[in-house]
């Protein structure tokens, strides 16, 4: 199955656009998890289970997994083991390299570890991308324009009138053969996030920096929708992960992403109704 596939199917079972990130930044932590890879990934397990149906994909940074050094693939494995077999996984890797390193990448993301999508940099132009793009039933998602307080340093850069990430866009759309590229636009800019939207069409569009980087969670998300109320992903992680330092963690996540869920689909053109 495809990642828009199984994304689809996900959201269509889980009423949801909601992404869960599972990004275990150690301090941050309750004070009852150990700071181990086995306490993280006891956390990653709780957390999973507690907020079950209301999210229909799962985003993994692997800086955080990485981390831990010889542990880190340990800590992924187990990770990635307890996420639903029938929601997709993104595997926010940020990659890119020339061709043959891309491709070890690739090998890397998609056969290793089975993620079902990547994030990666096209800075180094089409042939650095293309090794991931081959895997036609994987999703490929460009950064384009970022959610960090110093993106416009050179996504802003003009060249032949217009800012380099709009470029950006416009050569993501030239490589899409297969179908399978979307775009990473922070939603801490709706206005250029609508302008992406219109250069897009239909493709994808993750969305970060709702939450913990304080993005108008209204104007992100009406920015980046589809007029079919889909087309958006909508990752969350600290506001979830950690949305208490008691004991009540695992409610507290849950209470946070069904609030998050539900504020999201009121803002779709057609509600969806969740069904947990």
């Amino acid at each position: 199955m495809s990642f828009k596939a199984k994304l689809r199917a996900s959201e269509d079972v889980t009423g949801s656009l909601l992404c869960l990130g599972l990004d275990p930044e150690p301090d941050l932590l309750p004070p009852s998890v150990e700071r181990s890879p086995a306490g993280v990934a006891r956390f990653i397990r709780t957390m999973v289970d507690a907020v079950g149906d209301a999210v229909s994909s799962y985003k993994l940074n692997l800086a955080f997994y990485e981390r831990w050094g010889r542990e880190a693939s340990w800590l992924l494995d187990q990770a990635l083991g307890d996420l639903p077999k029938d929601r997709p996984v993104i595997l926010d890797a940020k990659r890119g390299d020339v061709g043959s390193t891309a491709q070890a990448y690739a090998h890397a993301i998609f056969e290793a570890w089975g993620g079902d999508a990547v994030t990666v940099h096209a800075y180094l132009g089409y042939d650095s991308v293309a090794p991931f793009l081959t895997h036609k039933d994987k999703e490929v998602f460009i950064v384009c324009r970022t959610s960090n307080p110093g993106a416009a340093e050179f996504q802003h850069l003009r060249s032949d009138g217009e800012a380099l990430y709009r470029h950006v866009a416009r050569a993501a759309v030239r490589w899409d053969r297969h179908g399978n590229i979307g775009l990473v636009v922070g939603a801490t800019a709706p206005a250029e996030l609508r302008d992406v939207r219109q250069i897009a069409g239909d493709r994808l569009l993750l969305v970060p920096g709702i939450g913990a980087q304080g993005a108008d969670l209204s104007a992100a998300v009406r920015a980046a929708l589809r007029a079919d109320g889909r087309g958006a992903i909508i990752p969350l992680s600290r506001g979830i992960l950690f949305a208490s330092m008691g004991d009540d963690y695992a409610e507290a996540a849950r209470a946070a992403a069904v609030r998050y869920r539900d504020a999201i689909n009121a803002l779709r053109p057609e509600p969806a109704t969740a069904r947990g």
